[in-house]
């Protein structure tokens, strides 16, 4: 009876793993940013940007309703600075980094 016991518990653990380990939304939109936009923003709730003229994450909210960001995201960023690289995201990329975008308000 226990070694049954202890076969269910396994195979209920080797089921739920595989969801437990996988990344959500949020943290696949974390690792996009720390991958391609870290380098200039500040992509967290503490840390100052290394260029300072590029806003801090966790301060766009303010400026932008985070929804508001899908659009230009899907058409590309363009600005009218040199330091910031025109960038298209795919759909998959946008929902990523919007969900993790709203971690931060």
């Amino acid at each position: 009876m226990l070694q049954t016991a202890l076969r269910h518990g396994l195979i209920g653990l080797l089921l739920t793993t595989p969801a437990l380990a996988a990344p959500n939304a949020a943290q696949r939109g974390k690792a996009y940013a720390r991958a391609n936009c870290a380098r200039c923003h500040a992509i967290d709730r503490r840390s100052e940007s290394p260029l300072k003229i590029a806003p801090p994450f966790r301060t766009l909210h303010q400026r932008y309703p985070i929804d508001s960001l899908q659009e230009a995201l899907a058409e590309g960023i363009y600005t009218g600075h040199a330091d910031m690289p025109a960038f298209e995201l795919e759909p998959d990329e946008i929902h990523d980094l919007l969900s993790y975008l709203k971690t931060l308000e």
